[in-house]
């Protein structure tokens, strides 16, 4: 089984997943806009059980950070742990997003992605 390991910028947390993710996806919403300061995040979501962290973390909103450093990390929920994909130690280049939510505010200038499913806000 694979595992990956990911940290925030400043080391003070640390977690891994197990396995492969459930599904993979590109969020154009204003909170991740606001939260990442970015045009969309790039994430991944696992089943809750194969994903542990360790060290102090934030919250706010579901979205949870290094207290420290600010690095945002992941939003967990009973069942999933949603993974911001920029935080984890090595690039996830075997990751293509498999759909695109939020659309309706995704930059004229960025084009969907082909094969991706696309979803004009949450994916239900």
């Amino acid at each position: 089984m694979r595992i990956r390991t990911g940290s925030c910028l400043c080391g003070a947390v640390a977690y891994r997943v197990e396995g492969e993710p459930l599904r993979t996806g590109l969020c154009h919403c204003a909170d991740c806009r606001k939260s990442s300061g970015s045009a969309f995040t790039f994430f991944a979501v696992w089943p809750r059980q194969a994903f542990s962290h360790n060290g102090e973390i934030a919250t706010f909103a579901g979205r949870s950070f290094c207290p420290v450093c600010g690095g945002r990390l992941f939003c967990l929920r009973d069942d999933e742990a949603e993974v911001r994909l920029g935080s984890l130690d090595t690039p996830p280049t075997d990751f293509a997003p498999s759909y695109e939510v939020w659309i309706k505010r995704r930059e004229p200038w960025l084009h969907p992605l082909p094969d991706a499913g696309q979803f004009a806000e949450d994916a239900n």
